[in-house]
């Protein structure tokens, strides 16, 4: 399902017109993207939880020469299912 099809889906099941739910989906990606920026984390009781992890610094290989190469530290966002959203897709 890409963005226009979930907009689709909302729209339908939640009697908002498209451009409503087009920015009420706009606003809740930037509102997630804002608050792992600042290094909090949201908590969707029952669906899951966007945190913001570290990642350390590794080696690697380039695949091109094989050469040994240091892969950066870096922060990444991650999201861990909850329960009920788990339980939903078994």
């Amino acid at each position: 399902m890409n963005k226009s099809e979930l907009i689709n889906a909302i729209a339908d099941h939640s009697g908002l017109t498209k451009a409503d739910t087009g920015r009420a989906l706009e606003a809740l990606i930037h509102t997630i993207e804002s608050t792992l920026k600042s290094g909090e984390a949201i908590a969707l009781v029952g669906f899951g939880t966007f945190e913001v992890k570290d990642r350390a610094e590794r080696s690697g290989r380039n695949p091109q020469t094989g050469e040994t190469i240091t892969i950066a530290a870096a922060k990444i966002p991650a999201f861990k299912a909850g329960k009920a959203l788990k339980d939903a897709v078994q």
